[in-house]
């Protein structure tokens, strides 16, 4: 069975809860880099281009969202080998990164709570570089050394009114599925947006809606924190792996047939930099509203599958994700430094107590554990 967390100390616990952050950033104000040795950049003006580094990600609406995925294709671009300098791969243009080509999303399922924004899907990933059968890995703000994955990754939204940064956030990727999370800042969002449960997946740590074939934007309630069972907390590796948290019901969910931004793909598995770069969502199709109460409750179990896709299935993430050491693949290159357009100064961002973050999160997972259950 998994192990109960120590009462650590309060002292410790109120450090998680009340986490502080060294600087925080708008689209428009951000330095050229935030973190020392990034490989991008965070300067990424308007537009798209399909050889962007920018890193900046957006968790907007079901329209207008990214995900981080490498730089280049090949059979070096492995998550697990390139999570230091993944770049931003967005459905919209306009935010100066890389955009994802049309068709290569099948299932994308947008969900708002109260503490945070919630992407979910499937689709051919391999266009935006992942190379086929890559089961994927787990992306975050902390990583092994305190300076992201990718380093100097930074996550924006507007979904809860003007747009700002969001400091705790998680995604996962792999060639068929995606996950990300994004927290608002507050004392829940080191444990909602937890990142040490690296090789679990999307459905353990981010339940939702994975099916293909449907495109949908609801409210849901605020799901139970990853590894948060009552007074205990489980922590990857234990002899026993729990059962994720069921997803929380969703309503007032509206559909779409498709989304889409004008970019082609092309047969080779990399996106074609010559296509139209107007965004829209699914062409010429309407949106059609739907005002209903839907319940996604998939049966996520704790060892996550190595089939195809599935509604409930997560992308199984490496052993090299941010709880282990990470690895540059060297071969990846940098195709460019810069973004769409833009030109700012330079600064350094750090999430203070890195250092410490894996004490102090599970502290401050248990503590928030026994006050979502009083």
């Amino acid at each position: 069975m998994f192990r109960f967390a120590p009462l650590v100390s309060l002292a410790l616990g109120s450090l998680a809860l009340a986490q502080t952050y060294s600087a925080t950033y708008l689209p428009t104000n951000t330095p050229k880099t935030t973190e020392q040795g990034q490989t991008g950049t965070n300067q990424c003006g308007s537009g798209h281009d399909q050889n962007s580094m920018c890193q900046n990600a957006y968790l907007n609406s079901l329209d207008d969202w990214c995900i981080f995925a490498p730089p280049k294709p090949g059979p070096g671009s492995a998550i697990e080998d390139t999570e230091q300098i993944e770049v931003a791969w967005c459905t919209k243009d306009g935010h100066g990164t890389r955009l994802i080509p049309d068709g290569s999303i099948t299932g994308a399922h947008f969900v708002q709570t109260p503490d945070y924004v919630q992407i979910t899907g499937v689709g051919d990933l391999t266009q935006i570089n992942i190379p086929a059968g890559n089961e994927g890995g787990e992306l975050d703000p902390h990583g092994a050394d305190g300076n992201g994955n990718p380093i100097g990754g930074l996550v924006f939204s507007s979904a809860f009114g003007d747009i700002t940064q969001m400091h705790e956030w998680t995604n996962f990727v792999s060639d068929t599925e995606f996950c990300f999370r994004a927290c608002k800042d507050g004392p829940k969002a080191p444990v909602l947006c937890q990142h040490i449960y690296d090789v679990l997946g999307c459905a353990w740590n981010l339940p939702g809606n994975y099916a293909s074939g449907s495109f949908d934007r609801c409210l849901a309630d605020t799901a139970e924190p990853m590894g948060v069972y009552g007074t205990s907390t489980f922590h990857q590796g234990d002899p026993s792996t729990p059962t994720a948290h069921p997803a929380p019901p969703t309503s007032s969910c509206t559909t779409t047939s498709t989304i889409g931004n004008g970019l082609a793909a092309s047969a080779s598995g990399t996106a074609s930099s010559g296509a139209s770069s107007a965004s829209t969502i699914g062409g010429a199709s309407a949106t059609t509203s739907v005002t209903s109460s839907v319940s996604n409750t998939p049966s996520a179990s704790g060892s996550p599958s190595a089939s195809g896709p599935s509604s409930t299935r997560g992308p199984v993430s490496s052993l090299s994700g941010s709880d282990t050491a990470s690895r540059t693949n060297s071969a990846s290159g940098t195709p460019s430094a810069t973004g769409g357009s833009g030109n700012n100064g330079a600064a350094s961002l750090r999430v203070l107590g890195s250092g410490i973050e894996r004490v102090v999160a599970s502290a401050g997972a248990l503590l928030l554990g026994v006050a979502l259950m009083t």
